[in-house]
């Protein structure tokens, strides 16, 4: 890999990752008919947990700045299976998500050309077009990926800070204390509320802050990553919590009528904000914002998937390794590794019509929590064990009370995303995490038996040679080829 990825690079490829327009839009609508204009303080409550998660995150980097992240450091806590199926699980969620973010942007792009309620086939070919277009960004290489994440960062703050500031100051119809009202414009909040919608909203609002450790995965690309990358880690979920926060308030003041949204009768509230406050002519070049901003998230996330299958591959521990280890010789690409990311996220567009998809989706959110948790939970056992060993970037003796907040918080966040809260008439969709989950480990259970993962020297950074590798390949022997 090519180190040309600075700080700013690192934290502009995190930023474009979570982006405040999906993070924000993409649950916009669900969160506030669930629970209310109330909703809003999720964004305070998950942007306080992930800064935690992230400075536990930003110790475990500087100590090992490798591809792959949590993969990488989840092998060097807990061994090379637990690494493995840590990896896995956060492989699959990158996919899942890349291709659901594509689908996302495909409805703006496809209000943008004129289909104001396009079908899921259309919607589909839509979203294939925008994967096979941001497949041949990410090949061009870093040079160009750059560019387009500093331009989704301008469209970004734009479309999040600009047109919310603008919103508060003219077209405010509600006072401030509209976000400690629920459902029930009337009435404050109840335990039953807090315990009911407000923590369904939580798990909506825990969707939309990821992607921070992102700037881990690609750590092999970023100059002095031990110190970099921790910071744009920070910097990125940090500033997007905030941007996030204010844009979602600046939208929730400017409704003009509550009972639109609770009620369903808005399907798109944003939407409906912006119709009502500047018109349907203004509308469009506010969508292309909101384009540029979903394209720029699902480059980030395709290009975080890659690095994260290609440190496997390098690890020679997934089926046809050799070549998606390989780099191109120009730009030190993982070109093989880009277009296995393409082929499942087309893949996902085949089925976006069917129940098949519905579990994909629920799976995402709940599988990134749980590839978050294992680094998380075995970072906590090696302090407790006295084993930590403390990278250039550390945070002292507060370390551990951090590591501790941020493993439960992810805890938490985990069972509560996770949690059957929908009364289905098919069980496998009430149940739709657990059923992807299942079938996913399952698959991977069978993969770690072939490959002999565990069973044989590492051939990845930090092999052999010690933790703080890297160390050289090692070769099998003739018997092994046979």
């Amino acid at each position: 890999m090519k180190r040309e990825f600075s700080l700013w690079s690192a934290f502009a490829f995190a930023f474009a990752f979570i982006s405040p327009i999906v993070a924000m839009y993409g649950i916009y609508g669900l969160s506030i008919a669930t629970a209310g204009p109330g909703f809003w303080w999720t964004f305070v409550i998950v942007g306080i947990g992930q800064f935690f998660v992230a400075l536990a995150f930003g110790e475990l980097v500087s100590r090992w700045p490798f591809e792959g992240s949590i993969y990488q450091w989840t092998k060097r806590l807990a061994g090379e299976v637990a690494g493995w199926m840590a990896g896995w699980v956060h492989m699959w969620a990158l996919v899942i998500i890349m291709a659901t973010v594509a689908y996302g942007g495909a409805g703006f792009l496809a209000q943008l050309v004129g289909i104001e309620a396009p079908t899921a086939v259309q919607q589909s070919i839509i979203a294939l077009l925008i994967l096979l277009a941001g497949t041949g960004a990410n090949i061009l290489g870093r040079g160009f990926l750059k560019a387009l994440m500093g331009a989704s960062i301008v469209a970004e703050i734009i479309a999040s800070v600009g047109l919310s500031t603008y919103l508060l100051i003219f077209h405010r119809h509600h006072g401030f204390d509209a976000i400690f009202h629920g459902i029930d414009l009337t009435s404050g909040w109840s335990m039953a509320y807090l315990t009911g919608p407000f923590l369904a909203a939580l798990a909506f609002t825990g969707w939309s802050i990821l992607g921070f450790e992102s700037a881990g995965a690609i750590a092999e690309e970023v100059k002095n990553p031990q110190r970099s990358v921790p910071r744009a880690m920070l910097f990125a979920v940090a500033f997007i919590a905030i941007v996030i926060a204010y844009a979602s308030l600046a939208v929730t003041l400017a409704v003009p009528d509550f009972d639109r949204l609770t009620s369903g009768e808005e399907a798109d509230p944003v939407t409906y904000v912006l119709r009502s406050a500047l018109g349907d002519s203004a509308v469009k070049p506010i969508l292309f914002l909101f384009v540029i901003g979903f394209l720029a998230s699902f480059l980030a996330l395709q290009a975080t998937a890659s690095r994260v299958i290609w440190s496997f591959a390098r690890d020679r521990v997934l089926p046809g390794s050799r070549v998606l280890a390989k780099l191109s010789k120009a730009e030190a690409q993982p070109i093989n590794a880009i277009l296995v990311t393409t082929v499942i996220g087309a893949f996902v567009y085949l089925i976006s019509a069917t129940d098949i998809y519905s579990v994909l989706v629920t799976f995402t959110a709940g599988g990134y929590y749980m590839a978050f948790l294992f680094p998380l939970v075995t970072g906590v056992v090696a302090r407790m064990r006295g084993t930590w060993v403390p990278g250039p970037w550390n945070l002292g003796r507060f370390g551990t009370p951090v590591a501790v907040l941020a493993m439960l918080w992810a805890g938490f966040s985990f069972v509560n995303i996770v949690w059957p809260r929908t009364v289905s008439d098919t069980w496998y969709i009430n149940w739709a995490f657990f059923v992807a989950m299942g079938a996913i480990l399952a698959l991977g259970a069978v993969i770690v038996k072939v490959r002999r993962v565990g069973k044989r020297p590492e051939n990845g950074p930090g092999g052999p040679d010690g933790p703080d590798g890297p160390a050289e390949p090692v070769h099998e022997t003739r018997a092994e080829l046979v």
